[in-house]
């Protein structure tokens, strides 16, 4: 007996044999280019309204397609999201609600911030029963590719094991443990050259691929995956993109204090990290070399283009990288910085430049709108939590629909324990420490700053209805009290972190910005010298 997705992978191997006898004489089925950035934040573009960062070549993308103003992340932490893209499931459904590798129950104490709730188990790995994006795109032909940050299970569970031909760089690992300059340290990444970087390296390994596999040459159709690492700490850059932003914010003028204390962490108020805005500059320059690659090979008319983010911005927690304001909160956090995302979709001929759409969409929406885009029959029973988002890229609307996130966890960032559905323009977020929820409604108030749950009680009740009505429908796992949570010791804890943490982030945004800062004396190995 076969298995729905042996099923699936068996009828497209006879699909493809199909389609060789009569491709000849159809119109060639379009390429699909699929940038997924890491922990970018919702304003880390110029595109998006950032004054300080300059990517002009993801702004293309966006000049060029649709620009989805209320594009979101499945999940406020990497694992989870990128799960949803490859699945177009959401957390609660697939399981992995976490970063993979994150402690659980009785364990997270031992980071003793003394917090209420153990967190529950997760799944640790993607689940090799479903039939993921790439394997769809596989069984309808198309050779599939993949460059970069996995972080979806160890060996076993890498890309090539569910649905990519090639993988470069994508293993278990949530960051660049090497750092952004070759050596690497990265068993899927060969070491070429000292002091390479990481994202024109993987721009490159993007762009050999296209080049050995055109597909207008070989008539085969790509659907490639770039994945970077960037811009995930280690935050690192050279020197001189350094030096031109910290410029740029002297010039701007340093402000006196730079950040915030929140709920658990500091967060940062401000754009002016130069050496993040190096590393997001660093992420643009590699996406123009696959940009221009694609009209150097004559594939930029027959290639939808992509771009995302699997996060919000790093404002609190790894390394304090950017401001996400006016949106709330950050990486990790349930607020709107945290979950709302660049979001951008380029169809040739099908998109026009400059168009924008405020419907509601989620991570999990890319796999039912890929198939639609390149002509493959939807697959509801796999997508189950996204739709085609096609209508909307053809100018008309879709039907109102709940989007839910879960996270039920604490995280590195200084989120809280959470659940959250939006439905319209309604925002409930539910609070596993307390029971309490708070209601937003995002068209008025984007920023999150006027709590309506005491004034809308029937809305709260409704919300939270449909919420639990569909965790509870996917078995969704919740955390547990601590029995041994002492509340004096996490007020002193909290202390501490406003008392020493804060005044040390304040240093280190200084020591950045100071004219002398110079850091490893080889700028992270990105300064190569030959004796």
């Amino acid at each position: 007996m076969y298995s729905n997705r042996q099923l699936l992978l068996l009828g497209g191997t006879i699909a493809l044999s199909a389609m060789s006898c009569s491709q000849s004489a159809e119109k060639p089925k379009p390429n699909v280019l699929f940038i997924l950035a890491d922990d970018l934040g919702y304003y880390d573009l110029s595109c998006m309204g950032s004054s300080f960062y300059e990517t002009p070549n993801i702004d293309r993308i966006a000049q060029e397609g649709v620009v989805f103003t209320n594009g979101y992340a499945a999940c406020q932490v990497c694992s989870p999201s990128r799960a949803s893209i490859m699945t177009g499931k959401f957390p609660a459904r697939h399981g992995i609600t976490d970063w993979i590798g994150a402690p659980v129950g009785e364990n997270w104490r031992k980071l003793q911030r003394h917090n209420k709730l153990l967190p529950p188990n997760y799944v640790f790995q993607l689940d090799s029963s479903y039939l993921t994006l790439p394997e769809a795109m596989k069984q309808a032909g198309y050779k599939t590719f993949f460059a970069g940050k996995w972080h979806l299970g160890d060996k076993g569970s890498w890309p090539e094991d569910h649905g990519f031909d090639v993988n470069i760089g994508g293993w278990h690992a949530g960051s660049p443990i090497g750092g952004y300059y070759s050596p690497y340290n990265n068993p899927n990444l060969e070491n070429r050259k000292d002091g390479e970087n990481l994202s024109m390296r993987l721009a490159e390994e993007t762009v050999a691929y296209l080049k050995a596999n055109n597909p207008a040459e070989t008539g085969q159709p790509v659907f490639a995956f770039l994945s970077f690492y960037a811009v995930h700490g280690p935050i690192q850059t050279t020197e001189e993109k350094w030096q031109k932003y910290r410029e740029k914010a002297a010039q701007a003028g340093i402000a006196e204090s730079g950040y915030e204390m929140g709920h658990f962490l500091p967060i940062r108020q401000v754009q002016d990290n130069p050496v993040y805005a190096g590393l997001v500059e660093s992420m643009d320059d590699a996406v123009g070399r696959v940009l221009s690659s694609l009209e150097e090979l004559g594939l930029d008319e027959n290639t939808i283009v992509i771009f995302t983010s699997d996060n919000g911005g790093v404002s609190a927690g790894d390394s304090f990288s950017t401001s996400n304001l006016p949106l709330r909160g950050g990486k990790g956090y349930q607020f709107e910085g945290g979950i709302r995302e660049p979001y951008f979709i380029k169809v040739p001929g099908l998109t026009k430049g400059g168009t924008k759409s405020d419907v509601p969409v989620s991570g999990t929406d890319f796999y039912p709108t890929i198939l639609d885009l390149v002509g493959i029959t939807q697959l509801p029973d796999e997508h189950a939590d996204g739709v085609s988002l096609l209508p909307v890229l053809q100018g008309k609307s879709l039907p109102e629909r709940p989007l839910v996130w879960h996270y039920p966890h604490y995280g590195n960032q200084g989120g809280e324990p959470s659940s959250i559905i939006r439905l319209g323009d309604w925002k409930l977020i539910h609070y596993y420490e307390d029971g309490r929820e708070e209601l937003y409604n995002l068209k008025t108030d984007m920023e999150e700053k006027h709590d309506l749950a005491s004034a809308q009680p029937e809305k709260v009740d409704e919300l939270h209805a449909r919420l639990f009505d569909y965790l509870n429908e996917v078995n969704a796992r919740f955390p547990e009290k601590d029995p041994e949570y002492d509340a004096e010791l996490e007020k002193a804890h909290l202390e501490r972190v406003e008392k020493n943490r804060m005044p040390q982030l304040e240093k280190q945004r200084l020591h950045y910005l100071s004219e002398d800062f110079n850091p490893n004396n080889n700028w992270w190995g990105s300064q190569v010298t030959k004796d």
